[in-house]
């Protein structure tokens, strides 16, 4: 069960929604991972004002697994993973929280998190927006790139994502410009959907279970015919040298998460146009 409950905050707002929405999907992944059962709560709650902006928390709630004191203490660590027998289960979330906190921290915020073991986990982060005008919830979609991705609407693409709430945006994403996938929600589905049906173009998330993009795209090279397919990391990790790893197992461009229409758009007419210059 998913709640909501905003408290008052002001309704008129200044601020990135590029990062408070990553911030945000980046806990509703972590507690959707942890909470097999019972209830994930998002709220959101007005802390201090001033006179040029306003102190908002956000937070995600969850009935999961919850965190020991120790655990807790390491989990906001870059890289990290509260224990290694939690991250054979669950996959990976310490660098999603770790970049929560650099996302915060450029807001003029931080991050923190309160838990019982065996009973859940509250993650919230801070951030100051400024007064004057309303926040957008999302960017608006580029209207030109999303008529001229009109023309490929017969191509067919594979989104491999196995996260479920990061699929339903891409799919939607997807289909405001026309466009539908095959759906794969790991390395070795995707992989195994590639050598059967022929792809004008793969968008890959990077950290999946069983097997992660990397990994998954360097199988499709080796598959008779797929040396060219080009193949989209889709990652929220910018830093260069994560990059550079995508581009050595394979890969030939990235779409940054949570998705910018403008740029994802603009992506998929390069590589559905053939214009795009490929790496490998």
């Amino acid at each position: 069960q998913l709640c909501v409950k905003i408290a008052e905050v002001p309704q008129k707002l200044h601020g990135d929604p590029t990062r408070l929405s990553q911030a945000l999907i980046n806990y509703l992944n972590n507690a959707i991972k942890f909470t097999t059962e019972g209830r994930i709560t998002i709220s959101g709650q007005l802390l201090e004002t001033t006179a040029t902006d306003y102190l908002i928390r956000f937070a995600v709630s969850d009935t999961g697994i919850g965190l020991t004191e120790e655990q807790q203490a390491r989990l906001f660590l870059d890289f990290e993973q509260a224990d290694a027998s939690t991250a054979r289960k669950y996959g990976g979330t310490g660098l999603g929280l770790s970049i929560t906190r650099r996302l915060a921290r450029m807001m003029g915020g931080d991050i923190g998190v309160e838990s019982t073991p065996g009973k859940g986990s509250t993650f919230w982060f801070n951030c100051r927006l400024g007064q004057g005008h309303e926040i957008a919830s999302v960017d608006q979609p580029d209207e030109s790139a999303a008529s001229r991705l009109q023309l490929y609407r017969d191509k067919r693409i594979l989104l491999a994502e196995d996260d479920a709430i990061n699929r339903e945006v891409a799919v939607l994403v997807l289909e405001q410009a026309g466009l539908q996938a095959d759906l794969a929600a790991n390395g070795v589905e995707a992989v195994e959907m590639a050598e059967a049906n022929e792809y004008a173009i793969i968008l890959m998330d990077v950290q999946m279970p069983q097997m992660d993009g990397l990994e998954a795209t360097r199988a499709i090279r080796r598959l008779n015919g797929r040396a060219t397919v080009p193949i989209v990391a889709m990652t929220a990790n910018a830093f260069a040298e994560d990059r550079a790893r995508c581009i050595e197992a394979g890969m030939d461009d990235f779409v940054s998460k949570p998705f910018n229409r403008e740029q994802f758009y603009q992506t998929l007419l390069k590589w559905l146009s053939g214009k795009g210059k490929k790496t490998t």
